[in-house]
């Protein structure tokens, strides 16, 4: 039987590379998209495609509900993929604009599981996966916001992993650096005319979406799946500096200057 897997944000990126590699491999792929247009894109490439809006809560409980109808209660893996950038100083942010990078990146993925996860347990096995980012270990000025969401979906998958011990459904992160998709255009910058960019010499470390395929073909079908799988140079040294050196000297390194 097909192992089922759903996946968020798929309408373009991360979550549209993994939608279409899966679908190859073998997996029954039901690929959410926000937008009705890109739910129709998905169905012309072949997977189950299914309107979900992180940001939503009736959204949210909708696409579960069909999610749940079309496996008959059978979803082996969540690959919690969706979400946005929010940027700019923290002093621009207002709490409207902070609860809903939250909404997005954290509350539905919250709402999201807790809705599917009474249909995986009965059955001893399943893999949810979350779409972190190198925002989730170390935050930088002008990237509060998305990384303070980013930092708390870490914490979130800690501890859900801990719940779900014993329950054979694994936890794991999959933390990326700079990948080359629409996210970067598509984040909302406070100061338009003082956008927040990625230094020049990143543009070196940069990957396409795929390269996190090895990583998430790990987590979905190792009997021991990793807690955290870094992607790209960047991720790797940051995970390592943030380690060893003291809070200043990486404050330091994380400033550039």
């Amino acid at each position: 039987m097909q192992k089922a897997i759903l996946i968020t944000g798929c309408s373009s990126g991360i979550g549209l590379t993994a939608a279409q590699d899966l679908r190859n491999r073998g997996y029954r792929v039901l690929a959410a998209c926000r937008k009705p247009q890109d739910v129709e894109v998905m169905r012309d490439l072949g997977m189950e495609g299914i309107e979900l809006d992180l940001d939503d809560s009736a959204s949210v409980e909708r696409a579960a509900a069909e999610v749940i109808r079309i496996t008959e209660g059978r979803l082996y893996a969540l690959f919690n993929n969706g979400g946005f950038g929010l940027y700019g100083p923290l002093n621009t942010i207002s709490r409207a604009e902070l609860e809903r990078q939250f909404a997005t990146n954290l509350f539905g993925t919250h709402q999201l599981t807790q809705l599917l996860l009474p249909i995986m347990l009965p059955h001893g096995e399943g893999r949810i996966i979350q779409t972190s980012s190198v925002m989730g270990l170390v935050s930088t000025p002008g990237r509060g916001a998305y990384a303070a969401s980013k930092f708390a979906l870490e914490g979130w998958s800690d501890a859900l992993r801990m719940e779900l011990h014993g329950s054979g459904i694994h936890v794991s992160l999959i933390e990326p650096g700079p990948i080359n998709t629409r996210f970067t255009s598509n984040v909302h910058q406070m100061e338009k005319d003082k956008p927040v960019t990625n230094p020049g010499i990143a543009a070196r470390f940069t990957l396409t979406p795929d390269a996190i395929l090895p990583k998430l073909h790990h987590a979905l079908e190792s009997k021991r799946p990793k807690l955290r799988y870094p992607v790209t140079l960047v991720a790797h040294a940051l995970t390592l500096l943030r380690r060893i050196l003291p809070g200043r000297l990486l404050d330091k390194v994380l400033r550039g200057n």
